[in-house]
């Protein structure tokens, strides 16, 4: 299936500003960016804490991040499939050169194949990066 790792220069270019706005869309449908923001509160650790209470606010703290980004994580998923599946499908088609409406013309061994295709290249990466940085600054 043709998508933006293995398509010509001159697809990419158009191809990649389709994307761009559909992303656009999708990064303000789904929150994302304020979920990945979403952080535990972490407590100080006092000067005179002696060395075990020191571990175990250290090792608290740790343990609320952690719980934190399996949250967001959770969210983030809960947005993308349940939420907004048609939005993020559109995102997935135009990577792999389908109109959004035909989306259902191709299995979905085809998109994940061509989505781990996506996610191991290291130019179609720096792509979306760069749309996620884009998106932060317009928020």
């Amino acid at each position: 299936m043709k998508n933006l790792a293995n398509c010509k220069p001159s697809e990419f270019l158009k191809q990649t500003n389709r994307i761009r706005k559909s992303v656009d869309n999708w990064l303000k449908v789904t929150d994302i960016i304020n979920i990945r923001k979403r952080r535990p509160e972490i407590k100080f650790v006092p000067e005179l804490a002696d060395e075990d209470e020191k571990k175990a606010i250290i090792a608290e703290n740790a343990k609320n991040r952690n719980e934190q980004v399996r949250q967001n994580l959770s969210d983030m998923l809960d947005e993308i499939l349940d939420k907004h599946p048609d939005e993020t499908l559109e995102v997935l088609a135009l990577c792999c050169f389908v109109e959004p409406e035909d989306v259902d013309s191709h299995s979905m061994v085809e998109y994940l194949e061509a989505f781990n295709e996506l996610v191991s290249n290291e130019a179609v990466i720096s792509f979306f990066s760069l749309l996620m940085r884009v998106g932060q600054m317009s928020t």
